[in-house]
């Protein structure tokens, strides 16, 4: 269900937060499905109670999850979601644009690189190989 890598740059709980919200988007977890305790994933995936629950409030705070008190952790609305991920995924895309433009890359340049991009298997090919250069 949720893959941690301790090679991984990021904290342990964005890392929980970012596998939580894929599971979302890719509808593995559906609305109103609920989350397991703090404490069961924390012993699945094993790892400390606290780091689970930080992620826990960083997806309640981001609107992925709410909360009932004494019941449980719950998946919001799948079209809410939806749209709140394509809004954070275009802030994200912004400020990679905005970076890359700081440091000398053309608008062609930004735009034959993103669909250097699109044309590789998935985005998933090595993107040093994509026509930043």
């Amino acid at each position: 269900m949720i893959k941690i890598d301790n090679n991984n740059p990021k904290a342990i709980y964005e890392q929980v937060y970012d596998e939580i919200v894929r599971l979302i988007m890719s509808k593995v977890l559906k609305p109103d499905d609920k989350l397991p305790s703090v404490r069961e994933l924390a012993s699945m995936i094993k790892i400390n109670p606290n780091t689970i629950q930080k992620a826990y409030k960083y997806l309640e705070d981001s609107n992925y999850i709410y909360s009932v008190k004494g019941v449980g952790n719950f998946v919001k609305n799948a079209e809410e979601l939806r749209s709140l991920h394509i809004k954070n995924m275009k802030e994200e895309l912004h400020k990679i644009i905005k970076s890359l433009k700081e440091i000398g890359l053309t608008d062609e340049n930004v735009i034959q690189a993103v669909k250097g991009i699109l044309k590789m298997e998935g985005g998933r090919n090595n993107v040093e190989n994509s026509e930043f250069e």
